[in-house]
């Protein structure tokens, strides 16, 4: 199916494009991309990377579609007007969308382990390839962010990982509807809340992708999970829970935070069997997230006492709570929270310690920002203490066609109305003066949004710039 085709990647260092392209190169075939990140002379490394491991890489104009033997691979939102698609349109090249793609290889593994849910994919996908490399599973995987336990110099960007085992573990996206491609032989679903859709589609999608595997790993502790499970047969489910929820399968107790990790004893309800966990990412909603990873990790048979010890060797995910670094006395913290879920953990997590936040959030487009305005408003006016100061810029923006009636100014106005501090600036550069302006020893600074790579050159800009 893949060997010995040429594959052409739109947008290949997409976070989700990149790993697919590794991945089909691996499996034999040709592969070669471009990028408007790279025209723009935007996450230089990244590319360089990409020539590295033999990617051949063309400017965005359509050059590197030449031949009807080619395939264009292209996000599903990539519009006509892109050089690419007219190329492929113009030569007779087969197209497929990324999710395409993704979902033949997906279903085609003779295991495969779909990690879905609002908040906490990339994590949970990162703990679970984790714990079947060190069981000698041999996964490939296909994350959606960089997996340090993968990483290294001659891997900077680990966001996938080719094995030759027979398990195939996976991110799968519910923005776009493609998780309705997949066929699971293990789903996992972490949470539903608001984000890219409304929360009846959300439903569905869920439900279809659940209702068509084998076993459905399931978060008791979230209403809408808890209520999905409900429907599905005990034969087919493992359930999990760290708030005590009844009828959990798998029950983790007295979770401790620490700065960087939190500790929690997970146990199997039916057998007592038993695993005390330090887990060294910070936050209650990794320790669920670990339930989630350890819950998948049996069904794909592994055992609790082997996969909590891999768990105590997490590293985590890059932009995940990331420590960029510190200087005079200021932490500076790069993180890819986005949505009113992932913002929640975030800042519950920092909370736990003393230190006043310092906030710069790139909201990741302006139509989500419009959909989860609302959403968006009441979880920083509740989540932010009153020291704390939010700073925004103006939404993230690659071009194409776009309603910008909702802004940064908009979101701002609404939170300072609710008695918190909050601030919308034109720009990342005024942002970051603020900041530097702001920022006294003790605080911590949170670089937060996603769909741009370039805030964690942000990030540690900052960080030379406090020193």
């Amino acid at each position: 199916m893949i060997q010995d085709n040429a594959y052409f990647f739109c947008g290949v260092g997409g976070s989700g494009m990149l790993p697919l392209a590794l991945i089909v190169q691996a499996k034999g075939a040709k592969v070669a991309g471009s990028d408007r990140s790279l025209d723009q002379g935007r996450t230089g490394a990244k590319f360089d990377y990409l020539r590295s491991r033999g990617v051949a890489l063309f400017p965005q104009d359509g050059s590197g579609v030449t031949s009807p033997d080619q395939t264009l691979v292209a996000s599903g939102a990539v519009e006509e007007t892109v050089p690419d698609v007219q190329a492929a349109r113009r030569v007779g090249a087969a197209m497929l969308t990324r999710a395409e793609l993704l979902a033949q290889l997906f279903n085609a593994a003779p295991r495969s382990v779909g990690v879905a849910g609002t908040s906490g994919k990339s994590t949970t996908t990162g703990m679970i390839a984790w714990i079947l490399h060190r069981a000698g599973k041999a996964p490939t995987v296909m994350n959606g962010a960089v997996m340090n336990n993968f990483a290294g110099p001659d891997a900077p960007f680990a966001s996938a990982l080719v094995g030759e085992g027979d398990t195939f573990v996976a991110e799968v996206d519910e923005s776009d509807g493609s998780i309705a491609r997949y066929t699971p032989t293990v789903a996992v679903l972490n949470n539903i809340a608001l984000d890219h859709k409304s929360m009846d589609e959300l439903r569905a999608l869920f439900s279809a992708f659940v209702g068509k595997a084998e076993i459905a790993v399931l978060n008791l502790d979230n209403a809408e999970s808890a209520a999905l499970a409900a429907g599905v047969a005990p034969d087919r489910r493992m359930t999990y829970s760290l708030s005590g929820a009844a009828g959990a399968d798998l029950v983790g107790s007295n979770p401790t935070l620490e700065p960087a990790a939190v500790r929690f004893r997970a146990a199997w309800a039916a057998t007592g069997e038993a695993a005390d966990i330090r887990l060294p990412v910070p936050g209650l909603h990794n320790a669920a997230n670990g339930l989630a990873a350890l819950a998948a990790a049996r069904a794909c048979g592994v055992g609790l006492a082997e996969a909590a010890a891999a768990l105590a060797d997490f590293k985590g995910i890059r932009r995940r709570l990331e420590v960029a670094g510190e200087a005079n006395g200021v932490t500076v913290i790069d993180d890819f929270a986005h949505n009113p879920d992932k913002i929640a953990a975030t800042l519950d997590a920092l909370h736990a310690f003393p230190g006043r936040l310092l906030v710069m959030f790139q909201p990741h487009g302006y139509g989500p920002l419009r959909l989860m305005k609302d959403a968006l408003v009441d979880c920083f006016a509740t989540r932010l203490s009153q020291d704390d100061v939010l700073l925004m810029p103006d939404p993230v923006y690659f071009g194409g066609t776009v309603d910008r009636s909702v802004g940064s100014p908009d979101l701002a106005a609404a939170i300072t109305a609710k008695g918190r501090h909050a601030e919308a600036l034109p720009t990342r550069d005024a942002c970051g003066a603020r900041l530097l302006d702001l920022a006294r020893p003790g605080d911590r600074i949170v670089v937060m949004g996603a769909r741009d790579d370039t805030l964690s050159t942000f990030a540690g800009e900052l960080v030379g710039r406090l020193g």
